[in-house]
């Protein structure tokens, strides 16, 4: 039973635009505790499982509501390895949806909405759970596999099969880059991705979930939070936080440039959330990840000393010129600088976090597939009065 009331037939809450701090539902997927810069996926804390645990792990955890054991992880990365491979159908178009241009989230959009077709996948609302917990784990997998071979054919590369005997992450990058990545590398791409599971109620979860609410079948789910995650207001770009350190270059253009942005009220990207009021706890995680990484390597480490001092100044400019105005790295600012270590190019950065976030996104269409009561919203009318008389 949710904690919400039912209404009556004419009966309206007004609440704030976009609907923030106005529970929905409620949810055993997770939560994110803004205030105190903690989240967590079930009852774990989700940094502490992207320190030690693997994807697979945390995929079982979403689908399945508890860790498995080293006998149902082994069976699980199984049937996630098979299912990375696509059918026939799909492989056949993908060099048409690449020929066709645009980003990579809008090639992502037209392979799975084909892939769900090709799968032959009923609407949510006929279904048991167990078959759909296949089909969202079905969709979900093939996501690298199809992002990676658009990228390749975009590039003018062949596609690459999906490697069996690799991790999910590292499956990935084989695909996309043609060469097995390093164990670190591997490893820091996969926290980056089980930190970004999930994340509250977000515009791309919501999204699915209003789709599973009308019972349309779980391609049709993912493709409309794709859709969403494709907004620069939602998916944000970790591309572009990497941009703001190409552009200030060297550590002695640090403070001109971070003062200029500030009393220009310009926004700078990869600081700031909407919900964080405190450091973003997956910041702090890839932050380590990325001193890691760089470890060894001169132009890798002045990188990252770079970001980090970066990240320092703003802060402190920040109090400087505007006081009681707080503003944190986000994840994308270290996300940026993880990937482009391992290997990944720019445009495909979002593109990674979808990887992630499909994930998440299949957990709650399984959730909210399990309530018959379909989302549907009113909106307050404010146009010109009616009915007036229809020009002749």
């Amino acid at each position: 039973m949710n904690a919400t009331r039912e209404l009556a037939q004419d009966d309206v809450i007004e609440v704030p635009r976009g609907l923030k701090g106005v529970v929905v539902t409620e949810t055993e997927l997770g939560d994110v505790r803004g205030q105190q810069g903690f989240y967590h996926y079930r009852q774990y804390s989700a940094v502490e499982l992207a320190e030690s645990r693997g994807l697979e792990d945390v995929w079982f955890l979403g689908l399945h509501g508890r860790l498995p054991d080293a006998t149902e992880r082994a069976q699980f990365a199984a049937q996630v390895a098979a299912a990375r491979h696509l059918p026939a159908e799909l492989v056949a178009a993908l060099p048409v949806i690449a020929a066709a241009g645009g980003p990579p989230l809008d090639g992502l959009r037209t392979a799975l909405s084909l892939l769900g077709s090709a799968l032959g996948l009923q609407p949510v609302y006929d279904l048991d759970d167990a078959t759909r917990r296949g089909d969202v784990l079905a969709l979900a997998a093939a996501v690298p596999t199809v992002l990676a071979a658009l990228h390749r054919l975009r590039s003018g590369l062949q596609p690459l099969e999906p490697r069996d005997d690799l991790g999910h992450a590292a499956a990935y990058l084989t695909m996309l880059t043609g060469q097995q990545p390093s164990r670190a590398q591997a490893r820091a791409v996969e926290q980056y991705l089980v930190l970004t599971v999930d994340h509250g109620f977000n515009a791309s979860t919501f999204t699915a979930r209003v789709i599973a609410s009308t019972g349309a079948d779980a391609a049709a789910c993912l493709v409309g939070a794709i859709g969403a995650l494709s907004g620069p207001l939602h998916g944000g770009a970790p591309s572009r936080a990497l941009d703001t350190l190409d552009d200030i270059g060297t550590p002695d253009r640090i403070d001109p440039w971070v003062r200029a942005r500030v009393l220009s009220g310009d926004r700078i990207m990869g600081f700031g959330h909407a919900v964080y009021r405190t450091e973003d706890p997956r910041s702090r995680l890839l932050r380590s990840v990325a001193e890691q990484l760089s470890a060894g390597n001169q132009e890798a480490s002045a990188l990252v000393e770079l970001a980090e001092q970066t990240e320092r100044r703003v802060v402190e400019i920040l109090a400087e010129l505007k006081p009681g105005r707080e503003l944190h790295t986000n994840v994308e600012f270290y996300a940026g600088v993880v990937m482009y270590l391992c290997g990944l190019p720019r445009e495909m950065f979002t593109p990674t976090f979808a990887v992630a976030r499909v994930i998440g996104w299949a957990a709650n269409v399984l959730e909210q597939a399990r309530d018959s009561k379909i989302i549907r919203p009113s909106a307050r009318y404010v146009g010109p009065p009616a009915p007036q008389p229809v020009p002749r």
